[in-house]
């Protein structure tokens, strides 16, 4: 039998602190982890740097640790921003071994490939590095996963048909975005014939937390639907796809995941309509479409909470005249208090050389101090 197409993506687990990546919650991540096996669901998706570099360890102790190795389809990655030497590999995928205790990797990916790092990957003999480690046994299938355009993708999967899989940015609002171009890349893969491991389905959150037409929309149709629901059945619907990862950060989105993907039906006809008007609706309200990912704080010599300041502003912008005051401007001095004023960017550029979404972090800033800042 085939595996269920959810997958645990572990960036966003549960924290005992919201300021702190590193302060995963153990004991509530074990209980969803174990939930998560008992409903029959065994692909879980970590990374190096997640979590401010826990999520590997995390992982060690919520999962491998607890549960047979044959149970469970582990996936992690090689992000090439932090390979400086041929060395470095090697002593990143040995860590990435002993943080997990995995003895091996189901999946193993490069990660993040752009057209810089690509060159980089390429610089570093990643391509047959990674090849190696799959002779070795210590990783069993090899991809990547790829933020940029569908010409680049082509050319990637050209050069290196030896590639197995490739991770996509896939969801409704992206579909058609020329940024993104969710459906070109998707197509390319076929293309190729390669299956396709789905990220960001519900965009970090911003496809479960609607504009108010969008919600009416799915819920005058289907009222028992969650919101999210109709994100990750979109991206689940595809057919080329093997994968959808979704970030589950307590219980409640767990348990609604793995309850409509327990016996998954595809969006019909009707459905995939909605989605796409539900896409043009949002374009229409989103300001500064960060998925959340959090790459870009990892190196903020100011340590600027950028996208909790970017989700503050979508919000607030996104608020109906008429309330008057909204919450968010208090929750933006809130983390002032921890982190540095959206202001006090220095534009080094570092997180604009890191976003996956190649957003214009520095300008979008200075939206977000003067609309917050300023009154």
């Amino acid at each position: 039998m085939s595996a269920k197409k959810l997958g645990f993506g572990l960036m966003r687990l549960p924290l005992l602190d919201a300021n702190d990546p590193t302060s995963i919650d153990i004991e509530q991540t074990k209980k969803m982890v174990d939930a998560f096996l008992e409903r029959g669901f065994t692909y879980f998706d970590t990374a190096w740097m997640y979590c401010g570099f826990q999520s590997e360890n995390a992982t060690r102790k919520f999962l491998v640790d607890r549960h047979p190795r044959d149970s469970y389809t582990l996936a992690t990655k090689l992000h090439v921003g932090f390979v400086k030497s041929l060395e470095d590999r090697d002593r990143i995928f040995n860590e990435q071994l002993e943080k997990t205790g995995a003895g091996y990797f189901d999946y193993y990916l490069l990660h993040d490939i752009g057209a810089e790092h690509y060159e980089l990957y390429k610089k570093y003999d990643c391509f047959n590095w990674i090849q190696e480690k799959k002779r070795q046994g210590l990783v069993k299938n090899i991809g990547f996963s790829f933020h940029d355009n569908a010409e680049l993708l082509d050319k990637v999967l050209t050069e290196h048909p030896e590639m197995e899989f490739v991770q996509l940015q896939i969801n409704y609002l992206d579909w058609e975005s020329e940024g993104i171009q969710s459906r070109k890349c998707y197509e390319t893969a076929v293309k190729h014939g390669k299956p396709v491991i789905v990220m960001e389905p519900v965009k970090g959150g911003t496809l479960a937390l609607v504009p108010e037409a969008v919600s009416e929309l799915f819920k005058s149709y289907a009222p028992e639907m969650s919101i999210p629901s109709w994100a990750v059945r979109f991206a689940a619907g595809l057919d080329n796809v093997m994968m959808v990862l979704s970030g589950m950060s307590n219980m409640e989105q767990l348990l609604d995941n793995t309850g409509y993907m327990s016996d998954f039906v595809p969006l019909n006809d009707e459905e995939e309509k909605l989605v796409m008007r539900a896409a043009d609706i949002i374009n229409s309200n989103i300001a500064v479409p960060c998925t959340g990912c959090s790459y870009c704080t990892e190196g903020c010599p100011m340590n600027i909470a950028i996208p909790k300041y970017f989700s503050l502003y979508n919000a607030d912008l996104q608020e109906v005249e008429e309330k008057g005051w909204t919450p968010q401007g208090e929750y933006y001095d809130n983390l002032t208090k921890t982190f540095a004023k959206a202001s006090e960017c220095i534009e080094c550029g570092q997180c604009e050389e890191v976003c996956p979404q190649h957003l214009p972090i520095i300008e979008q800033l200075k939206l977000v101090a003067g609309h917050f800042e300023n009154n």
